[in-house]
């Protein structure tokens, strides 16, 4: 397993760097039996790595350097749900079973088929000391119409887990909506995604034997801006609210700020305490120093990570 021991100079005073961005955060540190923390984070095209710590002339960019700081922001979550993974998974298993460990579970989606899908995984990388899977797992498939026709289904499809934490039972939902050629693209499957967690998953969590009774929806939705816009609207068009403390947080390294990335849920509905406390970390200029923001994101991704603090 890879240590702190083995890392070159340079990635060393990267990471401490690093380490003062997730503070700045406001993340909190775990605590046993007292909190839970909860990620999400699209890394930019997750795929295979270049197993040396030095830069590779050709591709992929991705090598043991990136990995490292990938690690050091997941490590400070309980659960992360992870975005863009490809059809190549030898990264995102490098990442869990040589720099975070053998405390650590990976759960993947299979790859969504079509052109659309973009030979992309979902996934998600959870701390066993802390975390376990309730053995809920699923791909979201849309029922057929009033009229019995066939629904289009997502472009790739969005994948729930079931987890628990002390004695709370927890399911999330990840998702990455297409992002389309213009922003009114991605409009039909936001307004599928909100009817469907509140028609068909909202309404079984209401029923004794529920699988998914606290249910938070996670994942990069390609939303521009925040409240006053329409795709965000789309979002929580049936009562999926986003946590004040991320309002207004970009997500992306960009000059103009994005805002694709989203944690949600039904605020009425859970049991799960949430403690007010949650951010976005700012990793650009903290690492890769030596490149411009774009070419870190190659390396990193062009997202940030958000996370949410609840209590257990």
């Amino acid at each position: 397993m890879m240590n702190y021991a083995h890392y070159p100079r340079p990635v060393v005073e990267d990471v401490v760097r690093l380490r003062r961005r997730i503070d700045a955060s406001g993340m909190p540190c775990k605590k046993t039996d007292h909190n839970l923390l909860i990620g999400t984070w699209n890394i930019r095209a997750f795929g295979g790595v270049y197993e040396e710590w030095d830069e590779n002339p050709g591709s992929p960019k991705r090598n043991l350097r990136s990995l490292a700081y990938i690690a050091e922001v997941v490590r400070r979550m309980d659960v992360v749900a992870i975005q863009e993974v490809k059809r190549d998974t030898s990264g995102i298993r490098m990442l869990v079973d040589e720099f975070l460990g053998p405390n650590w579970g990976l759960i993947l989606s299979d790859v969504t088929a079509g052109p659309q899908g973009n030979v992309e995984r979902l996934a998600f990388i959870y701390d066993t000391r802390r975390v376990r899977g309730s053995g809920l797992a699923g791909e979201i498939v849309l029922p057929p119409t009033d009229e019995g026709d066939p629904a289009q289904q997502f472009a790739r499809t969005p994948y729930i887990v079931g987890f628990e934490s002390a004695d709370e039972r927890f399911a999330l939902l990840t998702a990455h909506i297409k992002y389309g050629h213009v922003p009114a693209d991605r409009l039909d499957e936001l307004h599928a995604l909100a009817r469907h967690v509140a028609r068909e998953i909202r309404d079984r969590a209401q029923t004794p034997d529920a699988e998914e009774g606290n249910l938070i929806v996670l994942g990069d939705f390609n939303i521009d801006k925040r409240r006053e816009n329409p795709l965000f609207q789309a979002f929580i068009s049936t009562g999926l609210t986003v946590p004040p403390q991320l309002w207004g947080l970009r997500t992306t390294y960009n000059t103009e700020p994005k805002y694709y990335d989203q944690i949600a849920w039904f605020m009425g509905d859970m049991d799960l305490p949430y403690n007010e406390r949650a951010g976005a970390i700012d990793f650009a200029g903290a690492v890769y120093r030596e490149l411009s923001t774009r070419q870190m994101s190659y390396r990193v991704s062009d997202h940030f990570p958000l996370w949410v603090e609840f209590s257990v």
